[in-house]
């Protein structure tokens, strides 16, 4: 569960307390909103009223890492000869493992090897695998959902540069499909271990670097797909991202304890992020919400009206007047006003 410190301001109880403050400082009577007075016998400091983008932000604490694990199986029995080590990077082309000596292959792709390619098939499927051939330099076939004659003497060229028989035909077994290259993230199998089909193997990721928060739900509403958000690495800089994913997670409770739902946000980077950080803790700076070009003043400048609901002491010239105001947002000590005829550079007093 992440710790959580909030940089925005709670609108009620901070309003409250602040609105409490000014009144013991100024010491004013219950003025009615535009009345009148001497700016001078106040005594009070005053500020401008600002025109500004408001933000109210949430930090939470994150770790750096590559995402989800995905377990990868045998698909075909045999022994295994070859596994790679943990850490590894395998980009498509290269094989993942090998049973019996013989590789199985990374290719790219979202559709999953779930029948045999030969001459005369078509589909979805071919396409992907034809992509593939073509990406890794093979040529003399068209790319498209037949597995033609041209194909397989494509595969066949394949295959004698894999240093597998020369069938020209694609089993379920010889081939795997991922999104893009993978890094191992561990390694279940041994070497010369058995495998009958479905044999977990290893667990792989994805490899590029992200973080991971995990949210209680009263944080929901900061967990928004493409929402920007500011990730401070461990050096103390900061690099910008997005969140790129959403889950929901429940979390064992120990012993007596419930359990726990949480939400957990994965956060891409819009940039280069620091590389040999795996682990490592960050701190998540997310927008909780956003008001643009709006008139703010410090919340200490609101003042309780008898009337109830708040206002502001205008000092404008010699004279001073008080002008109920609705607020907005509340974020950084500040909170967004309206009211008539309040304007940016507007002077608002004070407490000393």
């Amino acid at each position: 569960m992440s710790a959580r410190r909030t940089a925005g301001i709670a609108a009620g109880v901070v309003a409250a307390g602040a609105v409490a403050a000014a009144v013991i400082v100024f010491n004013l009577p219950d003025p009615a909103p535009e009345s009148a007075g001497a700016a001078g016998s106040t005594g009070v400091k005053t500020i401008d009223i600002s025109k500004e983008t408001l933000v109210d932000r949430e930090t939470h604490d994150g770790t750096l890492g590559h995402g989800d694990t995905t377990t990868l199986t045998s698909r075909a029995e045999g022994t295994v000869t070859w596994l790679p080590v943990t850490g590894a990077t395998v980009k498509r082309g290269q094989p993942l493992y090998r049973i019996d000596n013989k590789p199985v292959v990374l290719l790219y792709g979202a559709l999953p090897a779930y029948r045999t390619l030969a001459p005369g098939v078509k589909g979805a499927d071919v396409k992907q695998f034809e992509k593939n051939l073509w990406a890794l330099g093979y040529r003399g076939f068209t790319v498209d959902s037949t597995y033609s004659s041209a194909t397989a003497d494509a595969v066949e060229q394949w295959q004698d540069d894999l240093g597998l028989d020369e069938t020209g035909t694609v089993a379920t077994g010889q081939i795997v499909y991922a999104a893009t290259s993978i890094r191992v993230d561990s390694v279940t199998a041994e070497k010369g271990a058995s495998a009958p089909n479905g044999t977990e193997l290893l667990k792989y990721t994805g490899t590029t670097l992200v973080a991971t928060v995990d949210l209680t739900m009263d944080s929901q509403r900061l967990a928004k797909q493409g929402a920007a958000v500011q990730v401070e690495m461990p050096d103390g800089k900061t690099v910008p991202g997005k969140i790129v994913k959403v889950a929901t997670t429940v979390q064992q409770g120990q012993g007596d304890q419930e359990d726990t739902t949480l939400i957990e946000v994965t956060i891409g980077f819009s940039g280069p992020a620091p590389a040999g950080l795996d682990e490592a803790s960050v701190t998540a700076y997310f927008t909780a919400s956003q008001r643009k070009d709006v008139l703010t003043v410090p919340v200490a400048a609101l003042l309780a009206l008898s009337e109830g609901g708040y206002g502001v002491q205008v000092v404008d010239g010699g004279t001073n007047r008080i002008v109920a105001v609705e607020t907005g947002l509340f974020a950084d000590g500040k909170v967004e006003i309206t009211g008539a005829g309040l304007a940016a550079g507007l002077k608002v007093g004070m407490p000393a």
